[in-house]
This record gives structure tokens, C-alpha cells and sequence, in this order.
């Protein structure tokens, strides 16, 4: 594997697992497309580095599982905002 491919999955890992970020957040913040950042933290990074690898994955799993309480809250605040502006 290319060298400056294993550094950015390591970084963007890092990133993922300090900040607690979505792979969303990971991309805007390095620049990168969401699934070059998902297949680097998902897949490589299990090659790279297994420890953090797991750690990447737990904070992945859980932003997973709150996924639709988020896109939930969004769509209240949006409905929310727009019933202000009428008023």
C-alpha cells in the first residue's frame, strides 16, 4: 500500500477517535471524499493498525446507532426555524 494512504488513514483514525467526529465531519475536515475516509478507517487501517482500528470502529458503531436520533433532532430544528420565520 502507498505510503501517504496508510499516514492519511492513521490521521483521519486519529482524528475520528479524539474528536468523536462523524466519517462526515472527518472528510470536510481533511479534505477527502466520505468514502475515501470510511474505506481507509473501515478497511485498511484494520491492516495498518488493529489497536486503533478498534477503537475507530466503537466510535463508528455508536455514531451509527445514534444516526437516526440526529437526522431526527436536525429535521425538528428545521421545522422549528422555518415556523419562526413565518410568525
Amino acid at each position: 500500500m502507498w505510503e501517504y494512504i496508510e499516514e492519511r488513514a492513521i490521521k483521519c483514525a486519529e482524528y475520528i477517535v479524539e474528536t468523536g467526529c462523524t466519517v462526515r465531519a472527518c472528510s470536510a475536515h481533511f479534505n477527502v471524499s466520505k468514502s475515501t475516509v470510511h474505506k481507509d478507517v473501515s478497511e485498511r487501517l484494520r491492516y495498518i493498525d488493529p489497536e486503533l482500528y478498534e477503537k475507530t470502529r466503537k466510535i463508528l458503531n455508536f455514531n451509527l446507532s445514534e444516526r437516526h436520533i440526529r437526522g431526527g433532532i436536525a429535521t425538528k430544528e428545521k421545522y422549528e426555524a422555518q415556523a419562526k420565520r413565518k410568525s
